[in-house]
């Protein structure tokens, strides 16, 4: 049977909220060793999720697109911090979501959903990388951030204050996207996802000295492209 309608609605995305913010407290255990409700939210979670994976397999098209209305908005800004085009994104994650849909027999509904999703994802953006040379791409969200840590402050009365840190803001968009494949992805995944180290060496399947050697080098990168914009 065919997808699910999975197009994206741009007047809905909002960013995304994967940051620290919602695992404070993660792991943290009472004195008696019992689990901690946060524990108890996440194994609901999973459970839920593992009866939609269910459904999907046996062909419940609704089921897969509550996979894609909890997902789309994630999948969508993993794939713009790779290939740094807000419409190369949204075709990407589309077509993530497509080939999910054709493979979920082979998913394996007691593990999670999304790291199985991503590595569908990674594998289409790198080959888009790849074929479109597009490290040459802006990555068109990546200033805000970035401004912020070199303490630009613009105000809409300083016409020459605004135009300086769109200038800012336009060099720090092009070194980002100027970093290799490999290092962008350790770095959007750690800085705008908010994921710990431990959580992106098993997102990606690599031992988390890789991460940690890969996000240091993305970030020395960026200091020498970078340096005298204070």
């Amino acid at each position: 049977s065919a997808p699910p309608e999975v197009r994206l609605r741009e007047s809905r995305i909002k960013p995304a909220r994967t940051g620290n913010s919602e695992r404070k407290g993660a792991g943290r255990h009472p004195v008696n060793g019992t689990r901690t409700e946060l524990e108890r939210e996440r194994d609901a979670g999973q459970a839920a999720e593992a009866i939609l994976v269910r459904r999907a397999q046996a062909g419940d098209a609704a089921a897969f697109g509550e996979l894609v209305s909890i997902y789309m908005q994630r999948c969508y800004y993993a794939a713009l911090g790779m290939v740094g085009s807000p419409q190369d994104a949204e075709d990407l994650s589309q077509e993530a979501f497509v080939r999910a849909f054709k493979a979920r027999g082979r998913l394996d509904p007691e593990r999670p959903f999304y790291p199985w999703l991503y590595q569908i994802l990674r594998r289409l953006c790198y080959n888009f990388t790849r074929d479109t040379s597009s490290r040459r791409r802006k990555l068109e969200r990546a200033g805000g951030w970035l401004v912020a840590e070199a303490r630009v402050r613009a105000s809409v009365d300083d016409p020459e204050r605004v135009r300086a840190t769109e200038e800012l803001r336009g060099r720090l968009e092009s070194a980002i996207g100027e970093l290799p494949l490999a290092q962008r992805e350790v770095f959007v995944l750690k800085e705008f996802e908010g994921l710990k180290y431990r959580e992106i060496a098993e997102l990606l399947d690599m031992p988390i000295g890789t991460v940690m050697s890969r996000l240091y080098a993305a970030r020395q990168r960026l200091a020498v492209r970078l340096e005298g914009l204070e």
